[in-house]
């Protein structure tokens, strides 16, 4: 059986002839599906009772069922458990800040990059989500806010996985995101993060007609420290990373976003702060300081005075640099806590 949420609206389309349909009716699958966020051909009312058991005989949809839904007490963010129809588990995260609601999508079961700092590392890569299981995390947390008339009113790829790992997947599901007849987000609104896969992202910006926000978990200005902690570092070393930024082809004022999670002892002090000046210097960022939440793989959070200090000295040189608080810490839905149990057997 093939899954009608795995394939794009082009194919949908193009499954649709083969059926001996028309094209339209591709279309009208996908809007039942993003638009309206149905998963269930008997309720498309629009499709003929025949069509509707001719495509059961040979298309279903992928189950993700959410089975664990826990709520912030310091925040209000909201952190999902969703099992797969393979039953492997992943975790989406509504982070919520005043009455900005953002969702914190994930790309991949479990994630490859090995940077030592993150929890979704410790799983390894599982493997890729398909198209529909990208999107449908975000109509899973809208339908939840629902209860609540509320809804996401920004989207961040910054959950399990590295988003460019996917990159096809990605691709795709992000052009549903923006589409009108899909989930009619604003390009404005939408941000991917990398660790640094600089061919993916020259990729990524030749393919998507509407450019997305980019923001690049950096963390360490030298490539033999970085490549201790963010092995990525291996294969695209900090100079290429920052000459692969320079050139792409951004919008005017869209500027990237520095991520540097302060890590206590490693990358938190003051001659750090002038390293990434001296490495940024020229481009048009801001600089997003995470402090780092404390965890049981070995990394503590930097001093608050140090984290200060740290912003100061960017501050001083001109640069845009704020300091992000931890949305989610105490569910262990923040900036490298999410560790799906992504199977039974955990």
């Amino acid at each position: 059986m093939k899954f009608l949420d795995d394939l794009s609206r082009h194919n949908l389309e193009y499954e649709m002839t083969e059926l001996g349909e028309k094209p339209f009716r591709g279309r009208q699958l996908y809007k039942w599906m993003y638009s309206k966020g149905v998963f269930d051909l008997q309720e498309m009312t629009d499709l003929s009772k025949q069509l509707r058991q001719k495509l059961g005989q040979k298309y279903g949809f992928r189950k993700i069922d959410v089975i664990e839904n826990i709520q912030s007490k310091k925040d209000g963010s909201t952190k999902l458990l969703l099992e797969l129809d393979d039953s492997n588990r992943i975790e989406t995260v509504i982070l919520r800040d005043g009455e900005r609601l953002t969702g914190c999508v994930s790309t991949q079961v479990g994630c490859r990059m090995g940077c030592s700092f993150c929890s979704t590392a410790k799983i390894g890569l599982i493997r890729n989500l398909k198209i529909g299981e990208i999107v449908r995390q975000i109509i899973i947390m809208n339908r939840l806010l629902s209860e609540k008339n509320e809804k996401l009113s920004n989207i961040v790829f910054m959950g399990m996985g590295e988003p460019l790992d996917n990159l096809d997947n990605l691709n795709e599901a992000i052009k549903i995101i923006l589409d009108e007849n899909g989930l009619n987000f604003s390009h404005r609104k939408v941000t991917v993060s990398t660790c640094g896969m600089a061919d993916e992202l020259n990729k990524m910006y030749e393919e998507l007609d509407s450019p997305v926000n980019l923001a690049v978990s950096l963390n360490f200005t030298d490539n033999e420290t970085r490549q201790k902690y963010m092995p990525v570092s291996r294969k695209y070393p900090v100079e290429a990373l920052i000459s692969t930024l320079r050139n792409l082809p951004l919008q005017k004022r869209k500027r990237i976003t520095i991520e540097y999670v302060l890590l206590k002892n490693i990358n938190d002090s003051q001659m750090d702060a002038k390293y990434l000046v001296e490495v940024l210097r020229g481009l048009p960022v801001k600089i997003n300081l995470i402090v780092y939440n404390d965890s049981d793989i070995g990394f503590n959070s930097a001093a608050d005075e140090n984290v200060l200090a740290f912003q100061k000295v960017l501050l001083d040189k001109g640069f845009s640099a704020f300091i992000r608080k931890s949305l989610g810490s105490d569910i262990e839905g923040a900036c490298g806590q999410l560790y799906a149990r992504y199977n039974k057997k955990i």
